[in-house]
């Protein structure tokens, strides 16, 4: 089992770990713990580097299977052996751009979920760039322009986040945990993740946010269109 160290402290650039299993098919390395996030909730993997005794192994890819985290290793260098000791930096300023657009994606959920009810019904991003679905039934300029004055007020409010990892019976007694229109949460999951914009939004999440939504800097609503009769796409980029 990989423990997850980017759950509790998104800020940790770099960090020790020991080398667990080593597949030279796949290349991969499993190690006993990731500050690298795998990828999940519509949020990219990180890459970075992976470091063992002097030689420096780029990490292309990132992904959990099971209870482990694999580390895809790219170009043709010969793998460490299991036993050994890594050291794993983050390619840190694409990390951080994923946080402010995670966290932006959060306010805008939390915005329009206040103001209007709306379900979220699917989502993506990239490095500063993301959409969001909802359960809209119309969707206009003026509607638009209002949700995105909503979402830049909350991150001038300057609100800090809180990350908490729940018994599953106490994080569901929280009302409207779930804001995805169907609840994609594995059935036997025993702790429960969340995500608080304090005074704005609380929901189940596993990726990574910063730790006060001025962090977020400026959201334009970039594009706007119709997915279906009641399934409506925001777009947003982030300065």
């Amino acid at each position: 089992m990989t423990d997850l160290l980017y759950q509790t402290d998104a800020y940790l650039k770099e960090f020790d770990a020991k080398i667990v299993a080593v597949d030279s098919v796949t290349r991969t390395i499993v190690l006993d713990q990731s500050a690298f996030y795998p990828g999940g909730g519509g949020q990219p993997c990180d890459f970075g580097f992976l470091t063992v005794s002097g030689v420096e192994y780029p990490v292309t890819k990132v992904k959990k299977q099971g209870e482990d985290v694999l580390h895809f290793i790219g170009g043709d260098l010969a793998l460490p052996s299991a036993g050994g000791v890594a050291h794993g930096s983050l390619d840190w300023e694409r990390r951080y751009k994923l946080m402010r657009t995670h966290t932006a994606l959060h306010i805008l959920c939390g915005s329009v979920f206040r103001d209007y009810g709306a379900f979220v019904t699917g989502g993506d991003m990239e490095p500063l760039g993301g959409r969001m679905d909802f359960e809209f039934e119309r969707m206009q300029a003026e509607l638009v322009h209002d949700i995105e004055a909503a979402v830049n007020l909350e991150i001038a409010n300057a609100r800090d986040l809180r990350v908490k990892i729940l018994p599953r019976d106490e994080a569901f007694q929280i009302p409207d945990l779930i804001r995805t229109k169907i609840n994609l949460l594995p059935e036997g999951i025993a702790n429960v993740r969340t995500v608080e914009i304090v005074g704005l939004d609380l929901q189940a999440d596993g990726g990574t946010h910063v730790k006060n939504t001025s962090e977020v800097g400026s959201v334009r609503v970039v594009d706007y269109k119709s997915k279906g009769a009641i399934n409506k796409r925001i777009y947003i980029e982030i300065k």
